[in-house]
Order: C-alpha cells, then sequence, then structure tokens
C-alpha cells in the first residue's frame, strides 16, 4: 500500500477516508489527506497501540484493514482478476499491455467502496441537462437549498466522494418524489464504476434501462470492464486503441481535457512498462 501522510492526495487518500469513517470517524471523501484526516489518523494509531505519528505505512494500513468489514471476502470478491484482463484483451483483439495500460490509467484502482457499493460521482451540471431533456426546467427548481446537486455549469466544489455521493444522488432521486423520471434522471447523472461510465450511455451501450446499467455495475468490476469495452465500440475508439493512437483515444475517452490532465503521456508510459515486462 502506498505510504501517505499530511499533504498527500489521490484515490488512495479517498480510501483511507473510507476505512477510517468504517471504524468510526466521520471524514468527507476529499481524496485531500489534510488535518481532519491527519488528527483521525492520530487518534486511531494511539487506540491501535501503534506509533502516532500520523503517516500511514503498512502496519497502519494493516490495522485499518483488520479492523474494517473491507476484509470480508464479499468485497475482494468483487475485484477484476488477472483472468478477466486476459479474457478481455483475447474479446477484443488487444496485446494485454494494452488492456492493463488502460486499466491503470483510466480506471479508479478500485470500483467499490467498503460498503459493498459501487463507486459513482454525481453530476450536477449533467443533472440540469438531463432534467431538460424530459421537458423540465431546472432554472425553476434550483434553489439554495439543493445548488450542490443541480447547477448549470461543471464545478469541482459539491464533489464529496466515497458514500457523500449516494447522498447527493439520492436528494437528486427524490427531488421531485412523485415524477419518477426525475430518478431516471438522476441515474443518468452519475458516473459509475471504476471506469466512470455516465448512466446516460447505458442506452447508447445496450442496457435495456438506465436501471438495469446500474444493477449490472452493483455487481463486479468486470461489469465495469465490460461497460468500458462497450463504449470504447460504440464510440469508435478501439481502432485508436489497438494503434496505439493515444492522443485520439485519451480525447475521445477523455474529452478536451486530455491534454491538461497528461492522459495520453500515461497512457504510452503504462504500455511501455506493461509491454516490457
Amino acid at each position: 500500500m502506498q505510504t501517505l501522510r499530511l499533504n498527500s492526495r489521490g484515490d488512495s487518500v479517498v480510501f483511507l477516508q473510507e476505512l477510517l469513517n468504517k471504524v468510526g470517524y466521520n471524514l468527507p471523501g476529499t481524496s485531500f489527506f489534510g488535518t481532519l484526516t491527519d488528527t483521525a489518523v492520530k487518534d486511531f494509531q494511539r487506540k491501535s497501540g501503534l506509533v502516532a505519528d500520523g503517516i500511514v505505512g503498512v502496519k497502519t494500513w494493516t490495522r485499518l484493514i483488520q479492523q474494517s468489514d473491507f476484509a470480508k471476502p464479499e468485497f475482494s470478491d468483487k475485484f477484476l482478476s488477472e483472468q478477466d484482463l486476459i479474457d478481455f484483451a483475447a474479446e477484443y483483439g488487444l496485446e494485454l499491455a494494452l488492456v492493463k495500460a488502460v486499466n491503470e490509467v483510466e480506471s479508479r484502482g478500485k470500483g467499490f467502496l467498503i460498503d459493498g457499493r459501487t463507486k459513482i460521482l454525481f453530476e450536477g451540471h449533467e443533472f440540469w441537462r438531463q432534467l431538460k431533456a424530459i421537458g423540465l426546467q431546472p432554472e425553476s427548481l434550483s434553489n439554495e437549498s439543493n445548488k450542490d446537486i443541480l447547477y448549470p455549469r461543471w464545478v469541482r466544489t459539491f464533489y464529496s466522494n466515497g458514500p457523500g455521493e449516494y447522498r447527493r444522488l439520492e436528494r437528486a432521486q427524490q427531488l421531485i418524489p412523485s415524477n419518477p423520471a426525475v430518478s431516471t434522471a438522476a441515474l443518468s447523472s452519475a458516473s459509475w464504476g471504476s471506469f466512470q461510465i455516465m448512466g446516460y450511455h447505458a442506452k447508447p451501450l445496450g442496457y435495456p434501462s438506465v436501471e438495469a446499467f446500474v444493477d449490472r455495475m452493483q455487481t463486479h468490476e468486470r461489469e465495469h470492464l465490460a461497460a468500458f469495452g462497450k463504449f470504447i465500440v460504440v464510440n469508435r475508439l478501439l481502432n485508436h486503441l489497438k494503434n496505439k493512437d493515444w492522443e485520439k483515444f485519451a480525447r475521445g475517452y477523455n474529452g478536451p481535457g486530455y491534454k491538461q490532465n497528461k492522459y495520453d503521456e500515461k497512457l504510452a508510459r503504462a504500455y511501455k512498462k506493461y509491454s516490457e515486462q
């Protein structure tokens, strides 16, 4: 496990915060190791008979995993295996090194929360667009109490990560309880699983409904990988991946911000690493 400390960032910090919450703390899933997380880590270390230095190394990770439900097999049984990647490579005619590179760069590292639900990220600006698509006026529905779930333009401010994203989703689903189309619009406005496939892609990818797609995403990371495969075929990205055209693949999968986040460069480096193994 990665060693973490004050000011660390990334998915490993979100996982740490999940584990700490599972053993009794109440931290937002910010992906930033700030003073709240530092205080919780030191308190946990102190109570667990460890050196209370705020550094999350092997010993602290081990105690946290032992004391949380993450150690139970029903969670680890949902993770991708080497064979899953081999099967996917064979199905799509890809080098295994390519599949491993994409899995490293484009997936979120772990597709499920400790409580067994798949990881999601709710997008309030997309909810705005989805409500318009079903004939509602989001301008008339937006107010101070729901500003974190309904807004016209993308902002990072309201992300809460982890279980907090489900709370945002559930509030969006209940925006108009008498209208089931609003609940569907909310499900369509979240990204689901390891490869962050938006719910509104469900029908174009061949799922009978958004609800059916969501049910599949809750079962196994293998289903997340399957959705990714459908996505790259429908969006004509498979050949870019086969040809190792990192820029075209990254642009198609990540959008115009791919260059700023260097996804093309990350994919190239990851492929080189796996192709040399």
